[in-house]
């Protein structure tokens, strides 16, 4: 499982990286959101720093949400998911690498979402580098549950649409907890009850990946 694993997440990296889409299109765009953000706030420094980690959490949902498509896109290209089959991959393998390489993503793009907090919205550097740790774990279990709500709307035709509608209250515990974690973390205060309710998720979602991916991928 964890050789498929490594397979699939090199496999969908390697495309990344050739591709650029992320480096070109789906960054960009999650900066010019944050911009547009601390536009519609104004000029005052004190109301986008207390405002800073539920944009940041607002702009890397809709990241999120491209990057879903982007990933589960792939699969449906000429061959791949014949050849997936062929090959007899572990679907929990399949699940994992593509989780994997979601995550890995979604954490260059959060630095650099991150950096643009501390810059555009005058979010603390020290509060910032203190909530990195829940941040990470946060965006691991966005790309857990955004890969089994990817699979199970990837081969109907509106999926563009669909996808939000269906993970949108899945992701809202996570951006909450993950909000809060970072909000605590600029006040000064403890950022263990919150990261410990996105930990158990990201655990839960792993779990239920591995245990139904095979299914979401046949339906």
């Amino acid at each position: 499982m964890i050789r498929t694993a490594l397979l699939v997440a090199g496999k969908d990296l390697r495309i990344e990286r050739r591709s650029r889409v992320l480096l070109w299109q789906v960054v960009p765009f999650g900066v010019i959101a944050l911009v547009l953000c601390g536009l519609a706030l104004g000029p005052v420094g004190v109301s986008r720093a207390t405002a800073g980690p539920g944009l940041f959490y607002l702009v890397t949902l809709l990241v999120t949400l491209l990057m879903i498509t982007r990933s589960h896109a792939i699969e449906r290209t000429a061959g791949t998911r014949s050849s997936v089959a062929t090959l007899g991959l572990d679907p929990a393998g399949v699940f994992l690498g593509k989780a994997l390489a979601l995550a890995i993503e979604l954490w260059i793009t959060g630095l650099v979402l991150l950096a643009g907090s501390v810059l555009l919205l005058h979010t603390s550097l020290h509060g910032t580098v203190k909530a990195l740790p829940s941040i990470i774990v946060t965006l691991g279990a966005l790309a857990a549950v955004g890969t089994i709500y990817g699979a199970l709307t990837a081969g109907d035709s509106g999926a563009g649409t669909l996808l939000p509608v269906l993970a949108l209250p899945a992701f809202a515990p996570l951006l909450i907890a993950g909000e809060r974690s970072f909000r605590a973390a600029l006040n000064g205060g403890g950022v263990w009850e919150w990261w410990l309710i996105v930990t158990v998720a990201l655990v839960a979602y792993l779990s239920a990946g591995i245990l139904l991916y095979g299914v979401l991928e046949e339906s």
